[in-house]
């Protein structure tokens, strides 16, 4: 495979104590590797409430810029459309998105619910946004990721049997996705 020169992806995990270590992120690391895409894959400060105080900052020490593909899972995802409200990025990868806090109290003290989402920049600010979400998602209910689909206008990929995508060790359809992006793009 021809390299992805200057492209970079920043593997963001969700909350709960999850790591970089955890469930498909370190496949996910190795193949897109494979690609010749520099990868960051590193445990979220903070990474029991994932509050945007701590992560978004982080997302900006990681290096995230026009050349970047944010890979967000669960809170993850959600830190990935808040940072894209007002940082340009190549574009995004969102597995078990949501949009509000699902009337939980630690959610809504992570600070991502705060203010409305601003969907126009979150689209105009990246050339390329993919939602996958699964009907039998335990915490995120697939109306959620059905409005951010439609919100965003982007590429959206609906399962019936992953839950919360944490039962699995690889995820090769985020590869696909990413592959077929820069292929578009010309970037491969």
């Amino acid at each position: 495979m021809t390299p992805a020169p200057g492209v970079k992806a920043i593997l963001i995990h969700g909350n709960g104590g999850s790591t970089a270590g955890d469930i498909w992120l370190p496949w996910l690391e190795h193949e897109l590797t494979g690609l010749g895409i520099q990868v960051v894959n590193q445990t979220f400060p903070d990474n029991v409430k994932a509050r945007a105080r701590f992560w978004l900052p982080f997302i900006e020490l990681l290096g995230a810029d026009e050349h970047t593909i944010l890979i967000g899972h669960s809170s993850g995802a959600v830190a990935a459309m808040r940072y894209a409200e007002t940082h340009q990025l190549l574009g995004s990868i969102l597995v078990g998105v949501c949009h509000t806090d699902l009337g939980d109290g630690g959610e809504a003290a992570s600070g991502y619910y705060n203010a409305p989402w601003q969907w126009q920049r979150i689209r105009e600010n990246q050339q390329w946004m993919a939602v996958f979400s699964s009907i039998d998602d335990p915490h995120i209910p697939i109306t959620e990721a059905r409005f951010v689909a439609a919100q965003l206008r982007c590429s959206y990929h609906e399962f019936r049997d992953r839950g919360h995508f944490v039962d699995s060790c690889e995820f090769p359809e985020v590869v696909h996705q990413v592959r077929k992006e820069l292929l578009r793009g010309r970037t491969l």
